[in-house]
């Protein structure tokens, strides 16, 4: 039960940084991406936000145990492999044309409208047809 407690804080508290960072908004996520249009640099600050407290937790959570059990993940692997590059550029296109990543489009349920609401369904179905893509591609070019 402290797990779930933990777990319901925290999604919590990710959910509203997306939203106060301004995340959800389509329209800020695809500024950024303009870089020759209407361009928008706030998206910086937030994965600076975001990346330099994670890389203060990877070297904190080392050698340690979480306080509610289990174990901390291991760190990626930092090799560039086929899976990580095509699952970059899906992810990037899926971002760029919707201008929502998985984290946003479930933070956006709420308020978005039915536009945020096929994302999702789309984006499960995705989550689904990504592991027989993932099959066919080992099957044609074994993966190094």
């Amino acid at each position: 039960m402290q797990r779930l407690i933990f777990a319901f804080i925290a999604g919590g508290l990710f959910g509203a940084g997306l939203f106060i960072s301004g995340m959800t908004d389509t329209t800020k996520v695809q500024g950024w991406l303009d870089v020759f249009g209407n361009w928008d640099p706030t998206l910086a600050f937030v994965m600076g936000g975001a990346i330099l407290p994670m890389a203060a937790a990877w070297a904190f959570t080392r050698g340690r145990k979480p306080i509610v059990g289990g174990e901390f993940p291991t760190p990626p692997e930092p090799r560039l492999g086929r899976n990580l590059i095509l699952g970059s550029v899906m992810f990037g296109a899926g971002w760029g044309l919707a201008g929502l990543c998985p984290g946003p489009a479930v933070a956006s349920l709420s308020y978005g409208g039915w536009p945020h609401w096929v994302f999702f369904l789309a984006m499960l179905a995705g989550f689904g047809f990504a592991p027989m893509v993932r099959s066919q591609l080992d099957t044609a070019v074994p993966a190094e």
